[in-house]
């Protein structure tokens, strides 16, 4: 497996890539990618990485796992390509945009303005076997990737850390809540979102204020 991570980053988690476990999962990925059709393509499984510098990062979205399906996943949680069918739960966030924030309903999922813009979009296992959900947690990622949000707690201040679902919520353990900000509610999918634990959260304008306050550019979502 190729670390093509963006710089800034390798100078922070360098140590990272050279830990037992992170051996075994690039041996493991290396083996599935070679078997099976896996997604996102190699080349972008840092994807997250590359369009968010650490320095720049301000906001940190937390997803679980990528989409498994022909063509949609790049490499950045609740994110697809370019011409992809928008599912249910990035539908479902355009939707709270859209009420939250006067924004009209998006044509393109592809969320890399978001990243370029300092919003990291990690999901906690970054590939997954082709139609087969979660096949590729508990191999490791989850350790790099808890590693990288207790990074980013230690070494920044005022980010604004959004946990949607269950899965999400588990990770503030991870975070100094002193000097960052959580903003935590149902996830996105339908079944918790139309529950009502999802719509009205209003995440989009409270992260915006957050980030004004602490002096920073708010994000054109």
């Amino acid at each position: 497996m190729d670390v093509a991570i963006e710089e800034s980053w390798k100078d922070h988690l360098a140590f990272e890539f050279i830990k037992p476990y992170f051996q075994d999962l690039t041996r493991f990925i290396s083996q599935e990618y070679g078997a099976y059709t896996c997604y996102p393509p190699r080349k972008e499984i840092f994807n997250a990485f590359k369009h968010c510098r650490f320095e720049d990062v301000k906001v940190v979205l937390i997803g679980q796992d990528p989409y498994h399906g022909v063509g949609q996943a790049n490499g950045l949680c609740f994110s697809v390509k370019e011409d992809i069918a928008h599912p249910p739960s990035l539908k479902n966030i355009f939707k709270e945009i859209e009420s939250d924030m006067g924004i009209p309903y998006p044509e393109s999922g592809n969320l890399m303005r978001w990243a370029d813009q300092g919003v990291l979009l990690l999901n906690a296992t970054l590939t997954v076997r082709a139609h087969r959900a979660g096949s590729h947690q508990n191999k490791g990622w989850e350790t790099f990737t808890d590693a990288v949000i207790k990074l980013i707690s230690k070494e920044k201040e005022n980010i604004v850390f959004l946990l949607w679902g269950g899965y999400a919520k588990k990770k503030v353990k991870l975070i100094d809540t002193a000097k960052h900000h959580i903003l935590a509610s149902g996830h996105p999918s339908p079944l918790s979102a139309n529950k009502g634990h999802w719509f009205g959260n209003k995440h989009f304008s409270k992260t915006n204020s957050l980030l004004v306050q602490a002096g920073l550019q708010p994000v054109l979502w």
